[in-house]
This record gives C-alpha cells, structure tokens and sequence, in this order.
C-alpha cells in the first residue's frame, strides 16, 4: 500500500505524521521523504549510512549544421522550452521537462539528447524502516521529475510512506499520483481550514480515497470538524496540543519513542487506513 501524507500549507505537521506512522507500524516499511527542496524526515534517524544516486535528466541539443529553422519543435512544445523565429531554437533547461517529443519530431533529425544533473536520491535503513529522499541541486526547477525518481525508488512491494511537499501545487500532485490513500495533516485555524479545503479539492481530482487528521486539537476551534462531518469527510485522528510534542520535535526526536503513550494514535491510524 502506498499511503501519502499531505497538507495544503507547510507547518502543519506532516513531518510529524509520517515520521511516526513509519516507526509505529508493526511490519518492515518505506518511509519516502519527497519534499527534495527541503527533505527533513532524515532528522529523525541520526547515525544514518546513506548511499547516494545522482539523478540526470535529458535536455535537447540541436545540431545547427542540420536544423533549418522550421519551428517544428517549437510549436511542438507544450513547455516553451524550445523557441524558433526562423533560426535554430533557443532551448530553456529550466523549461523543459525531458519529453523527447522535439526529437521525435524533428523533420532534419537535427535534435539530439544530453542529461544534466538535478540531484540526488539517497537512501538509508534503521530497524524496520527504509528511509529514501529526493535532493534537488541548488537552482534545480525540476522538483516534479526528482519526485518521480524518488518514488521509482519507492515502489517495493509492502507498505510505503509518501511525505509529501506541502501546498496543492505541482509537487505535491506528483507525489500523490498512483498513491492508494491520501492522508491530509491540518489544524484547528480558519489558515487550516482554507488550506485543507484546497488539499481536499485537489485529492478529489485525483479521485483518491482520503482522511484527515487534526494535528495540534485543542489550540483552535471546531470548525474544521464541523466542516469535515458536513462534507461527510473521515476524522482519522486528532494529535493534541501537547507541548512535550513540540519540545520532542525541536530536539529532533521521534514522538512514539519520546512519549510512548502516543505510539497507539499513530498505530491507530494504520489500522484505520488498512480497514
């Protein structure tokens, strides 16, 4: 099962919930940090050995003693990567998403295919979890592309965990693409509300079975859960506001190994997910 920790603003928590939810599980588990402009779950696991992929990715080249200038490849570009007004195509790397469809098309078979690196894949283990996380280069906008090859990483069999990059934007769709349940981390504030919203819109694009959970229950309000039972939407747990969390969280500790009385939450919420 592959199960996508997610939220519609950072800071809520998903750190938090994905970090625990790995450690809590009863059976070996894939804990898949895909947040590769500022990966964190690795804070939790001190003492790791990593080992270390770079990742390339294609980028046309054009061969100007072939190309004609037809803008072919131009106008084949969803991206605007390419550009042409009648000479060889000026290519824009941080456009391009490595389709290769400018050199399919090309009439003059003047195109051809270098890679550039984007960043890294790391990988590590610690009892029963696998840690894997994506780390983009500095400059790097390919985050979706990055994302894809973490989760090739990631795609065992068994129980694996997706923390995603927060916001509803293209990184956070990649990573939840082909995931089986999606769990959206908010809290009890009308910026928790408005962001769990547009997660909940955008899971529902996806067509994507989901759940949420309430992190810090207690410090705020009700509405979230009025509007979750409104919108017929499960509740599968609420954290509470607890300040030994947040101490526990500052020192780089795991919550379930901290505060052990809160290792049956995280469990629960395996169970629920599973059923």
């Amino acid at each position: 099962m592959k199960l996508a920790i997610a939220s519609g603003k950072g800071g809520t928590g998903k750190t938090t919930l994905a970090v625990n939810l790995a450690l809590a599980a009863d059976r070996a588990v894939l804990l898949a940090d895909c947040d590769v402009e500022e990966p964190n779950d690795h804070l939790f696991f001190p003492a790791l050995e990593w080992s270390e992929q770079v990742i390339d990715w294609p980028l046309p080249e054009v061969d100007e003693a072939l190309c004609d200038g037809c803008g072919e490849c131009s106008d084949f570009c969803q991206y605007n990567a390419l550009i042409s007004f009648g000479t060889v195509p000026y290519i824009s790397p941080d456009l391009c998403h490595g389709c290769g469809g400018c050199q399919l098309i090309c009439p003059k078979k003047a195109i051809t295919e270098t890679s550039r690196r984007i960043g890294v894949v790391k990988t590590a283990a610690m009892e029963h979890v696998s840690l894997i996380e994506g780390r983009g280069d500095i400059g790097s906008t390919l985050t979706p592309s990055l994302i894809r090859a973490v989760k090739t990483k990631a795609s065992a069999a068994g129980l694996s965990i997706l923390d995603a990059p927060p916001g509803t934007s293209c990184p956070m769709i990649t990573t939840l693409q082909g995931s089986d349940f999606a769990v959206l981390v908010t809290e009890p504030t009308p910026f928790g509300l408005n962001d769990l919203q547009l997660a909940v819109d955008a899971v529902r694009e996806l067509g994507l079975p989901f759940g949420v959970v309430i992190n810090r229950a207690g410090s705020g309000d009700d509405r979230v859960l009025d509007w979750c039972r409104d919108n017929q939407i499960t509740v599968l747990a609420e954290i509470p506001e607890d300040r030994r969390i947040a101490e526990a969280y500052s020192r780089g500790e795991a919550l379930v190994t901290t505060l052990p009385e809160y290792r049956d939450l995280f469990a629960g919420i395996l169970e629920k997910v599973g059923a």
